[in-house]
């Protein structure tokens, strides 16, 4: 009875992904101008199957087919992480209440996802999780008080890439290996990644840079600055974070000039450095043949990524369905590979139906950076679209053998507590910048209709 109810489960969780995307298609259309029902409906939908969701998975997680009964524990588990969930919906609704609903629903899908795929990997993962997610949660609350302190931010440019240095050169001193990657710091029982919190103060020093006239002199020490961020990271061998933030000032450096030329050069000169690096670096030279051929070496450098290339494709479109697969026979499977856990066990077409939310997460955050008139904001909207993005591209690109595998977790969903909590508070950004363009287009079209009418006014008299 247990195995048909899993199997069932399978559709269950494919029609829920469907229809809430369908549902954010909706809320999209009525903003331009169309009509396929009511946005205020759809948000109300969305959370709905998130919380249907989470009633089934843990369900599911909890029984246990061999005693027959249901584990406590997970039972427990669940229902707290399902009131964390309800907690954030009325929270975020009533700090952020002119904020995008499409965001916050994404993320409390990608929230919801993590914490069931973490439990069904290892719980011990999935409690710390949550307990990261309810501080980056606490995070988000503060933060349009902190940021109400503090009106022009935007001058302590020096202040964030100084920090910035800090922490990646406290690697170099007190760094702990993981994984390969000399880019931790143990204090006491906890630790973090202080390129997690540098991604942070990294696009919050280019914003403050770009948002005025962009010198060449200006050019040279914000491009050297950048270039040694990225060489710090290369030499912890964290290929990964070398990336995300190379994409980041190329992008942003084009959007505050939009100069061709210049992003060319630098995306030239990021191929020669990549060739260079593959000379020098053996561990680049392992991670481009494990991408090429992992077959070759599938005992050793290739045997993570034939894995998740195996839970990807074994079980089909469908997936062999919620605690039937193996996800713990994949090295990292928690952090680097959880992407492929989700499309083993919940099929290729929710993982599909996963791109779709970050797309949409990628859509909503161009359409605040164009919306907002002040450019240090947008800056600021254009950094955080295009981190969270490239990183969510770059670990399901190495996943799927797209391109090679890099350490870097999926944002919201892999686990880690540095990554959740400084992704969850760059949402925070995010959203504090829509709301901001929200009062602030208000405030104009006041002004022009009160203008209107003193002219009509006068013209009348």
């Amino acid at each position: 009875m247990f195995d048909l109810i899993v199997m069932l489960s399978r559709y269950i969780f494919i029609l829920c992904i469907g229809v809430y995307l369908w549902e954010a298609i909706v809320y999209i259309a009525y903003e331009q101008g169309g009509y396929l029902g009511s946005p205020y409906h759809a948000i109300s939908v969305q959370r709905r199957l998130i919380i249907l969701m989470h009633l089934i998975s843990f369900l599911i997680l909890s029984y246990e087919q061999d005693t027959h009964l249901f584990d406590w524990q997970a039972l427990i588990f669940g229902a707290v992480s399902l009131l964390f969930i309800l907690i954030a919906i009325f929270l975020l609704d009533r700090f952020y209440y002119e904020g995008c609903p499409l965001i916050w629903t994404g993320v409390l899908f990608l929230m919801d996802l993590s914490l069931i795929m973490l439990q069904r990997v290892e719980p011990d993962f999935a409690h710390k999780q949550l307990l990261w997610m309810i501080l980056g949660l606490c995070g988000m609350l503060v933060l349009p008080f902190l940021l109400r302190l503090i009106p022009r931010f935007e001058i302590f440019e020096w202040a964030y890439i100084i920090v910035c240095y800090g922490l990646l050169l406290s690697t170099q001193i007190f760094g702990v290996e993981r994984y390969g990657s000399v880019n931790w710091l143990q204090i006491g029982s906890i630790s973090f990644q202080p390129s997690e919190i540098a991604k942070f103060l990294f696009v919050f020093y280019l914003a403050s840079v770009f948002r005025k006239r962009v010198e060449m002199r200006q050019l040279l020490i914000t491009g050297c600055l950048s270039a040694g961020v990225v060489i710090l990271l290369v030499l912890q061998k964290d290929l990964g974070a070398a990336l995300i933030f190379f994409m980041t000032y190329m992008v942003m450096l084009y959007i505050a000039t939009s100069n061709e030329i210049l992003f060319f050069m630098g995306m030239g000169a990021a191929s020669g450095a990549a060739v260079v690096a593959y000379k020098l670096f053996s561990h680049v030279r392992v991670r481009v043949a494990a991408w090429q051929n992992p077959w070759a070496d599938i005992d050793s450098g290739g045997y993570q990524i034939v894995s998740s290339l195996f839970a990807i494709t074994t079980y089909g479109l469908l997936g062999s369905g919620l605690t039937k697969g193996m996800p713990r026979s994949i090295p990292v499977v928690e952090s680097d590979c959880i992407f492929a856990a989700i499309c083993e066990e919940l099929g290729i077409l929710f993982g599909a139906g996963v791109i779709c939310i970050f797309i949409m997460v990628l859509y909503r955050g161009i359409r605040i950076t164009l919306d907002c008139t002040r450019r240090y904001y947008s800056l600021l909207a254009a950094g955080i679209t295009v981190m969270l993005s490239f990183q969510a591209f770059l670990i399901i690109g190495g996943v799927i053998k797209l391109i090679p595998l890099t350490g870097v977790t999926l944002p919201l969903v892999s686990y880690g507590g540095s990554s959740v909590l400084v992704s969850l508070m760059m949402v925070g950004i995010l959203q504090w910048v829509c709301v901001y363009c929200e009062q602030h287009n208000e405030e104009e079209e006041q002004s022009s209709h009160q203008l209107q009418y003193m002219r009509g006014g006068y013209g009348d008299e």
